[in-house]
C-alpha cells in the first residue's frame, strides 16, 4: 500500500467517524428541542444496539419512577421463580379485603374479580407490568419479601442508581413519596440491557421469553413510545404516571422501552418526564417525539 493510498484510507476513516458522531449529535440536538421551554425535567437515556450510539440528557438525574418500577418487580419475581421459589403456574390468593383496599387506586384486577380469586402468578404478573395494575403490584411485593427484595436485586445485578423504598399503597399515600422510589434515565436503560441481552442468564429461557411477551404487550402509553412509531412497531415496554396534585404539577410521566426495527436490530430508550406543570398531553407527546425522532435516526443509518 503507497502513503497516499495510506493517507486516503486514513481520512476516510477519520471522515466517516466525524459524520457518524455529528449525526448522533444532530439527534441530541434535536431531542433537546423537543422540551425546549417547557416547565419539565426531563431525563433522557438512549442505546442503540451498537453501543457507541448513546445519548443522555439529564441522564444521571434521579427522577421518581412511579410504576415503572413494576418492571423491576417483575425481574425480581421471575428470578424468585428461577430459584424454585415460586411458579408461573402456582395459586395466589387474592382476598376480597385485598380487593377492597385498593378501591381507590387503578386495578384492572380488582375491576375483573370485585370478590377476590386465587390467580396464577402468571396472571398476577402480566396485570401488574402490561396493565400496571397496583393490586397485582403490592400482592408480588408481599410474595416476595418487600421492596427492600426487589431493591436489593436490582443493586445485585449491577443498577445502582435506584432506590425501591414504597409498595403502591404507600406511594400513593402521599405526594412526597413518589420521590423516594426513584431511578435515573441512564439506570432505567441499563436494567432493560441487561434484562434484553441476558448475556450473564439474568433470567431463565423460560422466564426471559415470558417478561418479553408481558412487555409488548403492554397496554398502557400509547401516546408515549409508541405514539408517533408505525402502528405495527414492536415495542417492549413499561410506563409510569403519576397523575397532577392539587397544583397542577404532574411528579412523572414515564415510559421506557425495548425498540425493534424493521431490520431486526434495535434500541433502547429511556425518557423520564418530572416535575411538569403541563398538559398530560404535552407530557406525553415529549416522549413520542424523542422516540419518533430516535427511530428515524436508526432506521436511517
Amino acid at each position: 500500500m503507497t502513503s497516499k493510498t495510506s493517507l486516503f484510507t486514513l481520512f476516510f476513516l477519520l471522515a466517516f467517524g466525524f459524520v457518524k458522531a455529528q449525526s448522533i449529535e444532530v439527534l441530541k440536538q434535536k431531542i433537546h428541542q423537543v422540551f425546549k421551554g417547557k416547565s419539565a425535567t426531563v431525563g433522557v437515556a438512549i442505546r442503540g444496539s451498537n453501543s457507541a450510539d448513546a445519548i443522555s440528557i439529564n441522564g444521571n438525574k434521579r427522577l421518581p419512577m412511579q410504576s415503572v418500577f413494576k418492571y423491576h418487580l417483575a425481574l425480581a419475581v421471575l428470578h424468585q421463580v428461577d430459584q424454585g421459589k415460586f411458579s408461573l403456574n402456582e395459586k395466589i390468593a387474592i382476598t376480597q379485603k385485598m380487593v377492597n383496599a385498593y378501591s381507590h387506586l387503578w386495578s384492572p384486577l380488582r375491576k375483573k374479580y370485585p370478590n377476590g380469586a386465587k390467580l396464577t402468578l402468571a396472571e398476577i404478573l402480566r396485570y401488574t407490568v402490561a396493565w400496571s395494575d397496583n393490586l397485582g403490584c403490592d400482592v408480588l411485593f408481599k410474595l416476595i419479601g418487600g421492596t427492600k427484595v426487589v431493591e436489593s436485586y436490582v443493586h445485585k445485578i449491577g443498577v445502582k442508581d435506584i432506590a425501591i423504598v414504597h409498595n403502591e399503597i404507600v406511594m400513593q399515600a402521599k405526594w412526597k413519596h413518589q420521590y423516594e422510589n426513584w431511578t435515573t434515565a441512564n439506570a432505567a436503560n441499563q436494567v432493560l440491557q441487561l434484562f434484553f441481552e441476558n448475556n450473564d442468564n439474568l433470567l431463565s429461557t423460560k422466564s426471559y421469553n415470558f417478561l418479553l411477551d408481558v412487555l409488548k404487550g403492554t397496554k398502557t402509553g400509547k401516546k408515549s413510545i409508541r405514539g408517533l412509531l408505525p402502528k405495527d412497531a414492536v415495542v417492549a415496554h413499561k410506563t409510569g404516571h403519576s397523575g397532577k396534585n392539587k397544583q397542577g404539577l404532574t411528579g412523572a410521566v414515564n415510559d421506557i422501552g425495548i425498540v425493534f426495527l424493521p431490520d431486526n436490530s434495535y434500541f433502547y430508550v429511556s425518557v423520564l418526564v418530572s416535575n411538569s406543570l403541563e398538559s398530560d398531553a404535552t407530557n406525553q407527546k415529549i416522549i413520542a417525539d424523542i422516540a419518533k425522532l430516535t427511530w428515524d435516526y436508526f432506521k436511517n443509518k
